[in-house]
Protein backbone atom coordinates (compact mmCIF):
# COMPACT_ATOMS: atom_id res chain seq x y z
CA UNK A 1 0.00 0.00 0.00
CA UNK A 2 2.99 2.31 0.40
CA UNK A 3 4.09 1.98 -3.23
CA UNK A 4 3.50 5.03 -5.49
CA UNK A 5 1.80 2.79 -8.05
CA UNK A 6 -0.76 1.69 -5.48
CA UNK A 7 -1.74 5.24 -4.59
CA UNK A 8 -1.90 6.26 -8.24
CA UNK A 9 -4.22 3.35 -8.98
CA UNK A 10 -6.33 4.16 -5.91
CA UNK A 11 -6.72 7.83 -6.84
CA UNK A 12 -7.59 6.99 -10.44
CA UNK A 13 -10.18 4.50 -9.20
CA UNK A 14 -11.76 7.17 -7.00
CA UNK A 15 -12.57 9.37 -10.00
CA UNK A 16 -15.83 7.49 -10.67
CA UNK A 17 -17.11 7.75 -7.06
CA UNK A 18 -16.25 11.46 -7.07
CA UNK A 19 -18.09 11.92 -10.38
CA UNK A 20 -21.11 10.14 -8.89
CA UNK A 21 -21.44 12.91 -6.30
CA UNK A 22 -23.15 14.91 -9.05
CA UNK A 23 -26.29 12.96 -8.16
CA UNK A 24 -25.93 14.07 -4.53
CA UNK A 25 -25.51 17.67 -5.67
CA UNK A 26 -28.82 17.33 -7.50
CA UNK A 27 -30.49 15.98 -4.34
CA UNK A 28 -29.03 18.83 -2.26
CA UNK A 29 -30.26 21.39 -4.79
CA UNK A 30 -33.77 19.91 -4.70
CA UNK A 31 -33.75 19.93 -0.90
CA UNK A 32 -32.75 23.60 -0.96
CA UNK A 33 -35.33 24.68 -3.54
CA UNK A 34 -38.10 22.76 -1.76
CA UNK A 35 -36.97 24.09 1.64
CA UNK A 36 -36.65 20.64 3.18
CA UNK A 37 -33.68 21.65 5.29
CA UNK A 38 -31.85 18.37 4.62
CA UNK A 39 -28.85 19.79 2.75
CA UNK A 40 -26.44 19.63 5.69
CA UNK A 41 -27.56 16.15 6.70
CA UNK A 42 -27.22 14.87 3.14
CA UNK A 43 -23.70 16.26 2.76
CA UNK A 44 -22.66 14.95 6.17
CA UNK A 45 -24.07 11.49 5.44
CA UNK A 46 -22.29 11.22 2.09
CA UNK A 47 -18.99 12.56 3.46
CA UNK A 48 -19.17 10.09 6.34
CA UNK A 49 -20.00 7.20 3.99
CA UNK A 50 -17.11 8.22 1.71
CA UNK A 51 -14.67 8.27 4.64
CA UNK A 52 -15.96 5.07 6.26
CA UNK A 53 -15.87 3.08 3.04
CA UNK A 54 -12.38 4.34 2.19
CA UNK A 55 -11.06 3.33 5.61
CA UNK A 56 -12.79 -0.06 5.59
CA UNK A 57 -11.40 -0.68 2.11
CA UNK A 58 -7.85 -0.36 3.42
CA UNK A 59 -8.66 -2.50 6.47
CA UNK A 60 -10.16 -5.27 4.32
CA UNK A 61 -7.22 -5.05 1.93
CA UNK A 62 -4.98 -5.86 4.91
CA UNK A 63 -7.21 -8.59 6.36
CA UNK A 64 -7.60 -10.35 3.00
CA UNK A 65 -3.82 -10.84 2.86
CA UNK A 66 -3.65 -12.46 6.31
CA UNK A 67 -3.63 -16.23 6.79
CA UNK A 68 -4.92 -16.52 10.36
CA UNK A 69 -8.57 -16.94 11.39
CA UNK A 70 -8.09 -14.45 14.23
CA UNK A 71 -8.51 -11.50 11.87
CA UNK A 72 -11.77 -12.94 10.52
CA UNK A 73 -13.16 -13.39 14.03
CA UNK A 74 -11.97 -9.93 15.10
CA UNK A 75 -13.70 -8.28 12.14
CA UNK A 76 -16.86 -10.31 12.81
CA UNK A 77 -16.97 -9.40 16.51
CA UNK A 78 -16.42 -5.73 15.64
CA UNK A 79 -19.42 -5.83 13.29
CA UNK A 80 -21.56 -7.55 15.94
CA UNK A 81 -20.54 -4.98 18.57
CA UNK A 82 -21.42 -2.01 16.36
CA UNK A 83 -24.67 -3.68 15.27
CA UNK A 84 -25.64 -4.47 18.86
CA UNK A 85 -25.04 -0.88 19.92
CA UNK A 86 -27.01 0.48 16.95
CA UNK A 87 -29.94 -1.91 17.45
CA UNK A 88 -29.98 -1.14 21.17
CA UNK A 89 -30.20 2.57 20.38
CA UNK A 90 -33.54 1.96 18.65
CA UNK A 91 -34.96 0.63 21.92
CA UNK A 92 -33.28 2.90 24.44
CA UNK A 93 -35.80 2.27 27.20
CA UNK A 94 -35.36 -1.52 27.11
CA UNK A 95 -33.20 -2.55 30.10
CA UNK A 96 -29.74 -3.72 28.92
CA UNK A 97 -31.02 -3.26 25.36
CA UNK A 98 -27.57 -3.01 23.77
CA UNK A 99 -26.36 -6.20 25.47
CA UNK A 100 -29.52 -8.10 24.55
CA UNK A 101 -29.26 -6.93 20.95
CA UNK A 102 -25.58 -7.87 20.67
CA UNK A 103 -26.14 -11.35 22.11
CA UNK A 104 -29.15 -11.91 19.84
CA UNK A 105 -27.23 -10.84 16.73
CA UNK A 106 -24.21 -12.93 17.75
CA UNK A 107 -26.35 -16.02 18.33
CA UNK A 108 -28.31 -15.77 15.10
CA UNK A 109 -25.41 -14.99 12.81
CA UNK A 110 -22.84 -17.33 14.38
CA UNK A 111 -25.16 -20.36 14.23
CA UNK A 112 -26.06 -19.62 10.61
CA UNK A 113 -22.45 -18.99 9.60
CA UNK A 114 -21.20 -22.13 11.34
CA UNK A 115 -23.80 -24.22 9.53
CA UNK A 116 -22.88 -22.73 6.13
CA UNK A 117 -19.18 -23.37 6.72
CA UNK A 118 -19.85 -26.91 7.98
CA UNK A 119 -21.88 -27.64 4.84
CA UNK A 120 -19.03 -26.16 2.75
CA UNK A 121 -21.29 -23.58 1.17
CA UNK A 122 -18.55 -21.00 1.84
CA UNK A 123 -14.85 -21.58 2.55
CA UNK A 124 -13.59 -20.12 5.82
CA UNK A 125 -11.53 -17.35 4.22
CA UNK A 126 -11.74 -13.55 4.70
CA UNK A 127 -12.82 -12.96 1.10
CA UNK A 128 -16.01 -14.99 1.66
CA UNK A 129 -16.73 -14.87 5.38
CA UNK A 130 -16.42 -11.12 6.00
CA UNK A 131 -18.82 -9.96 3.23
CA UNK A 132 -21.31 -12.72 4.07
CA UNK A 133 -21.08 -11.97 7.80
CA UNK A 134 -21.60 -8.28 7.04
CA UNK A 135 -24.83 -9.00 5.17
CA UNK A 136 -26.11 -11.25 7.96
CA UNK A 137 -25.15 -8.91 10.79
CA UNK A 138 -26.68 -5.90 9.03
CA UNK A 139 -29.95 -7.69 8.40
CA UNK A 140 -30.05 -9.14 11.93
CA UNK A 141 -29.35 -5.67 13.35
CA UNK A 142 -32.41 -4.22 11.62
CA UNK A 143 -34.66 -7.10 12.66
CA UNK A 144 -33.43 -7.06 16.27
CA UNK A 145 -33.77 -3.31 16.70
CA UNK A 146 -37.27 -3.15 15.24
CA UNK A 147 -38.40 -6.22 17.21
CA UNK A 148 -37.22 -4.79 20.53
CA UNK A 149 -38.85 -1.44 19.84
CA UNK A 150 -42.12 -3.00 18.69
CA UNK A 151 -42.21 -5.42 21.64
CA UNK A 152 -41.76 -2.61 24.14
CA UNK A 153 -44.55 -0.60 22.50
CA UNK A 154 -46.92 -3.59 22.49
CA UNK A 155 -46.20 -4.46 26.12
CA UNK A 156 -46.73 -0.81 27.06
CA UNK A 157 -50.10 -0.66 25.28
CA UNK A 158 -51.23 -3.98 26.80
CA UNK A 159 -49.69 -3.47 30.20
CA UNK A 160 -52.89 -4.38 32.01
CA UNK A 161 -53.16 -7.70 30.19
CA UNK A 162 -49.53 -8.57 30.95
CA UNK A 163 -49.83 -7.59 34.63
CA UNK A 164 -53.02 -9.63 34.99
CA UNK A 165 -51.30 -12.69 33.52
CA UNK A 166 -48.38 -12.24 35.92
CA UNK A 167 -50.77 -11.86 38.87
CA UNK A 168 -52.43 -15.15 37.89
CA UNK A 169 -49.08 -16.96 38.09
CA UNK A 170 -47.79 -16.77 34.53
CA UNK A 171 -44.06 -16.40 33.99
CA UNK A 172 -42.80 -13.23 32.25
CA UNK A 173 -42.20 -15.34 29.13
CA UNK A 174 -45.75 -16.69 29.19
CA UNK A 175 -47.28 -13.30 29.97
CA UNK A 176 -45.63 -11.64 26.97
CA UNK A 177 -45.80 -14.58 24.53
CA UNK A 178 -48.52 -12.99 22.39
CA UNK A 179 -46.68 -9.67 22.16
CA UNK A 180 -43.42 -11.43 21.25
CA UNK A 181 -45.10 -13.41 18.47
CA UNK A 182 -46.79 -10.29 17.11
CA UNK A 183 -43.53 -8.33 17.10
CA UNK A 184 -41.64 -11.12 15.35
CA UNK A 185 -44.33 -11.59 12.69
CA UNK A 186 -44.36 -7.87 11.88
CA UNK A 187 -40.56 -7.58 11.86
CA UNK A 188 -39.90 -10.68 9.76
CA UNK A 189 -42.53 -9.80 7.15
CA UNK A 190 -40.14 -7.58 5.10
CA UNK A 191 -37.52 -10.36 5.08
CA UNK A 192 -40.10 -12.85 3.80
CA UNK A 193 -41.42 -10.37 1.23
CA UNK A 194 -37.89 -9.73 -0.03
CA UNK A 195 -37.41 -13.47 -0.54
CA UNK A 196 -40.71 -13.65 -2.45
CA UNK A 197 -39.90 -10.78 -4.81
CA UNK A 198 -36.13 -11.11 -5.32
CA UNK A 199 -35.34 -11.15 -9.03
CA UNK A 200 -38.85 -9.99 -9.94
CA UNK A 201 -38.82 -6.45 -8.57
CA UNK A 202 -35.17 -5.89 -7.64
CA UNK A 203 -31.82 -7.57 -8.15
CA UNK A 204 -30.19 -7.85 -4.74
CA UNK A 205 -26.68 -6.67 -3.88
CA UNK A 206 -24.89 -10.02 -4.06
CA UNK A 207 -26.43 -10.89 -7.41
CA UNK A 208 -25.78 -7.43 -8.86
CA UNK A 209 -22.19 -7.36 -7.60
CA UNK A 210 -21.37 -10.72 -9.12
CA UNK A 211 -22.80 -9.84 -12.52
CA UNK A 212 -21.03 -6.49 -12.54
CA UNK A 213 -17.84 -8.38 -11.65
CA UNK A 214 -18.20 -10.59 -14.72
CA UNK A 215 -19.95 -13.67 -13.31
CA UNK A 216 -22.70 -15.30 -15.34
CA UNK A 217 -26.34 -14.69 -14.33
CA UNK A 218 -26.69 -18.38 -13.39
CA UNK A 219 -23.73 -18.17 -10.99
CA UNK A 220 -25.15 -14.96 -9.56
CA UNK A 221 -28.58 -16.42 -8.84
CA UNK A 222 -27.02 -19.47 -7.17
CA UNK A 223 -25.21 -17.24 -4.69
CA UNK A 224 -28.26 -15.00 -4.24
CA UNK A 225 -30.38 -18.02 -3.29
CA UNK A 226 -27.79 -18.93 -0.65
CA UNK A 227 -27.78 -15.34 0.62
CA UNK A 228 -31.59 -15.15 0.91
CA UNK A 229 -31.67 -18.46 2.81
CA UNK A 230 -28.87 -17.24 5.04
CA UNK A 231 -30.60 -13.93 5.85
CA UNK A 232 -33.88 -15.69 6.62
CA UNK A 233 -32.15 -18.08 9.02
CA UNK A 234 -30.01 -15.48 10.78
CA UNK A 235 -32.92 -13.03 11.20
CA UNK A 236 -35.26 -15.64 12.67
CA UNK A 237 -32.72 -17.20 15.04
Amino acid sequence: PGAPGFWREFLVGMLKPVAATAVVAMAVALSFTQRLGLEGEMLYAMARAFLQLSVIGFVLQFIFTQKTAAWILLAYLFMVTVAGYTAGQRARHVPRGKHIAAVSILAGTSVTMALLVALRVFPFTPRYIIPVAGMMVGNAMTVTGVTMKKLREDVGMQRGVVETALALGATPRQATARQVRRSLVITLSPVINNAKTVGLIALRSAMTGLMMGGASPLEAIQLQIVVMNMLMGASTV
